[in-house]
């Protein structure tokens, strides 16, 4: 069985525009990794170091803190980051996999 000659990894490994996928995957993975490591670990140190706030009511004389409120938040910005990772990648990343599988064969 022989294969064509562009789809041997190393001619795919320099079409241009998988080098493209590769750049665009990794930045907005930083980028969404670096958000969520800022805000847990922001979170942590406000635990760890500013107990009072947490503990703080969000309206005077109810139970709901603002720990509580953040802790909110944060999941919520964990299923906004998953969720626009995989809008991305079915969406921008999927095309150019289709482009460079096209140009491979």
């Amino acid at each position: 069985m022989t294969t064509h000659a562009a789809s041997r990894p190393e001619d795919i490994a320099a079409n241009p525009l998988y080098q493209q996928l590769r750049r665009s995957r990794n930045r907005l993975a930083t980028v969404l990794t670096i958000v969520m490591l800022v805000s847990y670990f922001g979170f942590i140190g406000l635990v760890a170091f500013n107990k009072e706030l947490l503990a703080t009511p969000l309206v005077q004389g109810q139970v709901t803190t603002v720990g509580f409120a953040i802790a909110l938040v944060l999941m919520v910005l964990s299923l906004g980051t998953t969720g626009w990772y995989v809008y991305v990648a079915n969406t921008r990343f999927d095309a150019m996999t289709g482009k460079i599988v096209e140009g491979a064969k």
